[in-house]
């Protein structure tokens, strides 16, 4: 190392000088190594990022690619006792529920309410339970014009395959969707209950929240309130993951709130 020495300056004065620069010096190189320090930190942060999206797009490829079931055409959920329960999306879905997936021993469940979806709880030859009854009655309400209107509850009944017919009285015309029900049928409690999960099968699920909990690891649950389904979707894919389109198809017509 080579020092320079001002003439003009005696030995003390030059030593303080070169400690001023030494000390410039570090500041420097400190300074150095703090924006170095920040830049690998940002960098790891952007390299993060982007294995998240990466991540999050081979999901939504997987799911797009995974073989759908034949009820995913419809509403439906697992019940937590097991059970697969269907329900119309409109009118002809209704139509198709009732006519080609209801047998012997299924209990199907509608409203009094007009623009009600039929929902059908799958036996499969087993003893439907009561929590399953009361799931697939909350569904029924949930699903129906009750939550666009605000309503906590409804009028739910439920009958057996038998009972639903397109039979009428002569003169008398039953469109697309709809049905008579004959005989007695039973009514039960019910609310406006919901929620939406995913299942290790990467399904989006929404129905009741303990039927969701039972079958979802990941689930949002919502409830009746101000905010439209886009908004709403898209913090539960945030949330959950999965498709957004598939989220909001999964949703009832009407406004939401997500419960805390």
């Amino acid at each position: 190392m080579r020092l320079v020495l001002d003439l003009a300056k005696n030995i003390d004065e030059n030593a303080s000088a070169y400690f001023e620069k030494a000390k410039k010096a570090k500041k420097k190189i400190e300074g150095a190594e703090k924006a170095i320090t920040e830049s690998a930190k940002k960098l790891r942060e952007l390299e993060l990022k982007k294995e998240k999206e990466i991540t999050a797009d081979l999901k939504r490829e997987k799911y797009r690619e995974r073989k759908r079931e034949w009820y995913e055409k419809f509403r439906w959920f697992i019940s937590s006792e097991g059970f697969l329960v269907v329900g119309g999306r409109d009118t002809t879905s209704n139509e198709v529920v009732v006519k080609k997936h209801t047998e012997s021993n299924d209990l199907v469940f509608h409203t009094d309410m007009a623009g009600s979806p039929f929902f059908v709880v799958k036996s499969e030859n087993k003893l439907i339970g009561e929590k399953t009854r009361e799931e697939a009655a909350d569904a029924t309400c949930t699903f129906s014009r009750a939550w666009k209107l605000g309503l906590q509850t409804t009028s739910v009944f439920y009958a057996a395959p038998e009972q639903v017919s397109k039979k009428t009285k002569a003169g008398e015309y039953m469109g697309k969707g709809a049905f008579m029900i004959y005989g007695k049928t039973n009514h039960i409690a019910n609310k406006a209950n919901l929620a939406v999960g995913i299942t290790k099968n990467m399904q989006i699920m929404a129905g009741p929240m303990d039927a969701i909990k039972s079958n979802c690891d990941k689930y949002v649950v919502l409830e009746q309130g101000s905010e439209k389904s886009s908004s709403v979707a898209k913090y539960i894919r945030h949330r959950i993951g999965g498709d957004l389109d598939e989220i909001i198809r999964a949703l009832p017509s009407g406004e939401f709130r997500v419960k805390k």
